[in-house]
């Protein structure tokens, strides 16, 4: 095996996250995407719900495997324009209203005008509001100042705003000289990182995989369904690759790959996740098995379709999940070792 270039893929990560992509609203992101898998002539596909999938064929496509991972983030529709000219916003993904508090933003017209702002309470400043720190974080207190000479309904939309336009997040990304990578939406854009730069190095490497495997770059698994589609009836194994939960509690850290055990959804597969283990623990790859009590993925998605796969879990380290995120080098550099050695092993009902 080849050295895992993971410079490399923490640049590709930090080009990934300052690509703003709310769900339902992925094209952008999806494109980029959708040239670098060209730029390796990897067949791609788009579907309906404009996710992308991309296939590699195998030595055998009677069994094939989906790997999946999401470039849609947490974000934000402006709900209301408020007469004072600023925005109150309904957020898309599963996050609360105190982890943007203070955060920049854009707001992206239906035209495709992008405006600035900031994401405030509207008790912001102790020198008036006496409640500024006991108010509650919530829709109606939360707003957004645009940075734009606006005070009133009016000339908010004469700039082009309007009910329903998206509010992205700015991801203030950040790779520190101790190998720390700091950005919202790690979740899951480190992921599609470690899954481009693999695809990369086993077309570099001239390595046929044993099975067709298919790439599905989902764009709505932040709001429940990305991955419950577009699956091959010759699909036997679907891993998800997506970020590990970390707080109290849990065994997952930032320097080691996280292999899933259950979340919310239920035990992901027994034997393919020792098969996982198996191969870390061959391999020597740092991991830790865990659980994440309020989880869902694009696998569980797909085995709640319907779909009769075995399905399984991983992901790179992330802290603060779904707030101000950052993992390390060293857990993206095992996440994609894993990887490198999964695509190339067999399937689990040949073991």
């Amino acid at each position: 095996m080849a050295s895992i270039n993971t410079e490399e893929t923490i640049k590709l990560l930090t080009d990934l996250v300052s690509i703003p992509s709310p769900s339902g609203n992925t094209n952008e992101v999806i494109t980029f995407v959708e040239k670098f898998f060209a730029e390796l002539a990897i067949e791609t596909k788009r579907n309906r719900k404009g996710g992308l999938i991309a296939t590699i064929e195998g030595s055998d496509s009677s069994r094939q495997r989906m790997l999946t991972a999401h470039v849609d983030t947490l974000g934000a529709m402006v709900k209301e324009i408020k007469p004072s000219g600023r925005l109150k916003i309904d957020l898309i993904g599963g996050f609360k209203y105190n982890s943007i508090e203070g955060e920049y933003c854009q707001i992206e017209t239906s035209s495709g005008k992008i405006y600035t702002g900031t994401i405030l309470m509207h008790q912001t400043s102790v020198h008036v509001y006496k409640d500024a720190g006991k108010a509650e974080r919530n829709q109606e207190n939360i707003e957004i100042r645009i940075d734009e000479k606006v005070h009133t309904a009016e000339q908010v939309r004469a700039l082009g705003i309007e009910v329903g336009d998206f509010v992205s997040f700015d991801p203030r990304v950040e790779v520190t000289p101790s190998g720390y990578v700091k950005s919202r939406h790690l979740d899951d854009k480190a992921s599609v990182a470690i899954l481009l730069q693999l695809i990369k190095q086993l077309k570099t490497e001239k390595i046929t995989l044993p099975y067709t495997t298919h790439i599905l770059i989902s764009n709505n698994e932040e709001i429940g369904y990305g991955g419950n589609s577009n699956i091959s009836p010759e699909t036997v194994e679907y891993l998800a690759v997506d970020m590990g939960a970390m707080g109290d509690g849990q065994s997952t850290d930032e320097y080691t790959v996280s292999i899933c055990a259950k979340d919310a959804s239920g035990p992901y597969h027994y034997e393919l996740r020792k098969h996982l283990v198996r191969l870390a623990e061959e391999n020597k790859i740092e991991y830790k098995l865990d659980l994440y009590p309020f989880y869902g993925s694009d696998a569980s998605a797909a085995i709640r379709s319907g779909h009769d796969i075995v399905h399984g879990l991983i992901g790179p380290g992330i802290d603060s999940s779904h707030a101000f995120e950052r993992t390390h080098k060293s857990s993206i550099e095992n996440t994609a070792k894993l990887l490198y050695h999964y695509v190339q092993s067999n399937l689990v009902a040949n073991n």
